[in-house]
């Protein structure tokens, strides 16, 4: 008979076993997205008020919470984490067009890379801020330190999902710290999102008021909405087929690459560990983001009309479960520190924007698409692209996908800024 290893956790949940988990999360990711899009009143109501993606990680780390699966005793993380993180990168990083992006004008561009900039200094910023009022928040030591919790939001303010969780692996945050920042990423991002919704109803006259040309969004919305006649497609097994074969194949490629850097490093380079080049998820990511953008300069990039991007979010939404069905819901609030900290930090992401705006006279609609593709990702800019107009939907998109490709570099920038601060 075995005998069960003292090292494992011992799982006393109501449901064990790992194949049936997957089942209860997926169809938990099911009917929150049906529920999403559900014309019910209630729903619409609710989702007015409610994210999704926060329902997404929530709902499992409730049924953690109260027994009915065991996150820590699972399996199902690890794998999403090496098999679907890395192909979600891939695929959504594939569809990435510079070319298009590059066509928007230079001030979409440095709006947008403002507001990466604004994310990853304003980390540290926040972080000093709350940590002169509250010294105990610069505490630099544990996975469940508040500067390892803020790398992951960094990578999904950047960036999106696939980013986050590639930072919590790179900075291995705790699960308890992990939980309270998605709290708090959710929260704080959805209000930024509500503010560029009000100024988009006023775009026109805050644009007349400032000056701003606006000449250029006309050709832009027609040249959209060739694009979108023009790559659309249904697709077919070899499409599905080839969209898997490029993704899981060069995670593979990534996986195998990392087994070889990762030593090399470590035997002649051996300070680089205490920037994080020694952990093999980060080579994994980095190298998973990097064929990712290679792709989109080849053939590869026509499988977007096939929704290869769609492949990616679907494996996003089943890593984003896996990670929410490990946290500690009952620490998620208590440290309203950590709020005020995340409201900080989006503050300064948007003093900067509007700053920037005002400096360079760009449309309302580059500042609000630009923060929104970094703030909310690929789920949330298009929202407010197409309260500019339906047509420009896309832009937030396109954009977005330019942050994913970013959000696991400017992630790991602000972690550095961050372990500087506090002098891990």
């Amino acid at each position: 008979m075995a005998v069960s290893s003292t090292n494992e956790p011992v799982n006393s949940a109501l449901v064990t076993s790992d194949p049936v988990v997957l089942g209860i999360l997926v169809v938990v990711l099911g009917l929150v997205l049906a529920s999403e899009r559900s014309p019910h009143p209630f729903w619409r109501r609710f989702y007015s008020v409610v994210p999704a993606l926060l329902l997404c990680y929530f709902i499992p780390g409730l049924l953690n919470t109260f027994g009915v699966i065991n996150g820590e005793s699972s399996r199902l993380y690890p794998m999403a984490r090496d098999y679907l993180l890395p192909m979600a990168l891939v695929l959504l990083t594939l569809a990435c067009d510079l070319g298009a992006i590059v066509r928007l004008g230079p001030k979409a561009i440095i709006l947008f890379l403002t507001g990466t900039t604004g994310v990853i200094l304003g980390a540290p910023v926040a972080l000093a801020i709350m940590g002169f009022f509250d010294p105990s928040l610069l505490n630099p030591e544990g996975p469940n330190a508040i500067w390892r919790g803020m790398t992951t939001t960094a990578g999904s303010w950047i960036g999106g999902g696939a980013n986050q969780a590639a930072m919590k692996e790179v900075y291995a945050v705790g699960a308890d710290v992990f939980g309270k920042f998605v709290a708090v990423d959710v929260i704080c991002a959805n209000i930024w999102m509500a503010f560029l919704l009000f100024l988009a109803g006023r775009s026109a006259r805050l644009d007349a008021w400032r000056g701003a040309d606006t000449r250029a969004l006309d050709d832009l919305r027609v040249r959209v909405e060739k694009v979108q006649l023009d790559s659309a497609r249904i697709a077919g097994s070899y499409d599905m087929q080839l969209i898997l074969a490029y993704g899981l194949g060069a995670t593979g490629l990534a996986h195998w690459m990392a087994s070889y850097i990762v030593p090399f490093i470590k035997t002649n380079a051996p300070h680089l560990e205490r920037y994080s080049l020694t952990a093999n998820f980060f080579w994994v990511t980095v190298l998973a983001t990097t064929f990712g953008l290679m792709l989109s300069f080849t053939r590869a990039k026509k499988l977007e009309g096939a929704g290869a991007s769609k492949f990616g979010s679907v494996a996003i939404y089943i890593l984003v479960a896996t990670i929410g069905m490990q946290m500690n819901l009952g620490a998620i609030f208590s440290d309203p520190e950590l709020f005020a900290l995340g409201l900080i930090w989006i503050s300064f992401h948007g003093a900067l924007m509007l700053g920037m705006a005002w400096l360079i006279k760009a449309p309302v609609f580059y500042m609000a698409v630009g923060s929104q593709a970094n703030i909310g990702g690929a789920a949330s800019a298009p929202v407010v692209a197409s309260a500019f107009h339906p047509a420009l939907a896309p832009v937030g998109v396109l954009l977005a996908v330019l942050g994913y490709g970013l959000g696991t570099y400017g992630g790991w920038i602000a972690g550095q800024l961050l372990r500087l601060l506090t002098g891990a």
